[in-house]
């Protein structure tokens, strides 16, 4: 046998037994559905009791400036199981899936020697099918025992295998529960919401949904620190904002400003926070580092395990986000830039009037009460019309309005800062070959 063949040989094989020698934590993300940033306890939100969410916070670290790449279900979590943005995967359009050509969550684990499992909403519903997750279950339409059923599937596993394992609960997407445990005069609304007796009663049953998905949150966390101990990566989310007007399907920070927590027992520093910006893209490739393997080029996201060790205190400088559609309920494509202190939206066809299963499907009696409110309330008329009506550019200076209320594009003042975030976008639409307005969905929604 040549020598410099049996080197490589040798070589291949201690690589081999190192590898074999890695120690693979047990990953446990958990997901929340329509979870708004802003009503988090850990991010400072005070109406709803979030324990379980500062229960996690309290072992690990909270992310303040964490994004999805899409502000609605299928583009957004495509994004995470795949790492790549929404214009790469496919799935721009809401019900659409990644193409089948490419690398996907589970099959990175696999290689690693993990066992894959999904349970509840992980993919959009049923679509984890196609993902080649090892296990998966209960994806239908508000399947609501999905958390039992994880924590149960949990505690019966038997395996030497480390874990990946996907939870999902339905909460807080609607249909919000019918009673809840919170008074109408305990609600406090943001300034795009219309105060109407209708809309704080609505906004007692989301705050009942909050409650539901921090009480999975929390039964989740339980089971698996339960079955691992401190042998386990703990990572909480949600796929994008609540639907409520000017969140889900928007790019407004309601709609793509996300919670996100992670838990690392002796890793990550307990009770700690991060200002450093991140996105639902680094997750996959940050989960892979966790396991001890540097993930392959081609993907999207980067890994922010440094910053999660204290190693480092930024991440990204600029988040770009997109929205193209939710069949006919959602036709408004919406491309978005994002720093640490602006936000620029450029709204690709201002001339149609923005919808939504808001005010389309079965409208819920908050919207007609604004409706009706809107003939005779000046404010009422300006949130209502600012909701059907948008111009083409938007600029936001997220310290002085951090809700977005006081568009700067027509403000010579910021012309050169208009121009320089313009550019970006325009920049990153072609390196994405993204095709606008034109962009057709490759799978057709259901």
């Amino acid at each position: 046998m040549p020598f410099h063949f049996l080197a490589a040989l040798l070589l291949v094989l201690a690589l081999s037994a190192r590898a074999a020698d890695v120690h693979r934590p047990n990953i446990v993300v958990f997901l929340a559905d329509d979870l708004s940033w802003v009503d988090c306890s850990i991010n400072g939100g005070h109406e709803i009791r979030t324990p379980n969410m500062d229960r996690v916070a309290h072992d690990g670290m909270t992310f303040s400036h964490a994004f999805v790449a899409s502000p609605s279900c299928a583009p957004s979590r495509a994004a995470l199981l795949t790492g790549m943005n929404c214009v790469r995967n496919g799935a721009m359009f809401n019900h659409a899936k990644p193409r089948a050509e490419l690398k996907k969550w589970p099959a990175y684990f696999q290689d690693l020697g993990y066992e894959v499992v999904a349970i509840g909403k992980t993919a959009h519903y049923a679509q984890v099918k196609d993902y080649g997750f090892d296990y998966c279950s209960h994806f239908t339409y508000h399947d609501d025992d999905c958390v039992t059923a994880a924590v149960d599937w949990l505690e019966k596993r038997d395996s030497t295998k480390p874990l990946c394992f996907i939870v999902g609960t339905n909460w807080p997407h609607v249909p919000w529960p019918k009673q809840s445990e919170y008074a109408a005069d305990t609600m406090k609304l943001a300034p795009t919401q219309v105060n109407t007796p209708e809309t704080l009663a609505t906004r007692t049953l989301y705050a009942q949904a909050v409650a539901n998905a921090d009480r999975d949150l929390g039964l989740v966390y339980d089971a698996a620190r339960k079955k691992f101990g401190d042998d386990i990566f703990f990572l909480f989310s949600s796929d994008h904002g609540a639907q409520w007007p000017f969140g889900k399907w928007n790019c407004y920070d309601s709609g793509i400003r996300t919670p996100l927590v992670a838990v690392w027992p002796k890793s990550i520093t307990p009770a700690s926070r991060t200002a450093a910006m991140v996105s639902w893209l680094d997750i996959l490739p940050t989960c892979i580092d966790v396991a001890g393997t540097k993930p392959a080029g081609g993907l999207d996201g980067e890994s922010f395990l440094p910053v999660l060790r204290g190693e480092k205190t930024e991440q990204r400088s600029v988040i770009f986000t997109t929205h193209s559609g939710d069949g006919k309920m959602n036709e408004f494509p919406i491309r978005a830039v994002r720093t640490r202190d602006w936000k620029y939206i450029r709204n690709l066809a201002p001339e149609r009037e923005f919808h939504s299963h808001i005010d389309r499907a079965e409208p819920e009696a908050y919207w007609n009460s604004w409706a009706a409110k809107a003939k005779t309330d000046p404010d009422a008329k300006t949130i209502v019309e600012r909701y059907f009506h948008r111009p083409a550019e938007e600029l936001y200076d997220l310290n002085a309005d951090p809700n977005e209320q006081h568009n700067l594009a027509a403000d010579p003042k910021q012309a050169d800062r208009l121009k320089d975030m313009s550019r970006q976008l325009d920049e990153w639409m072609k390196a994405q070959d993204d095709q606008g307005v034109n962009t057709k969905p490759l799978v057709a929604p259901k």
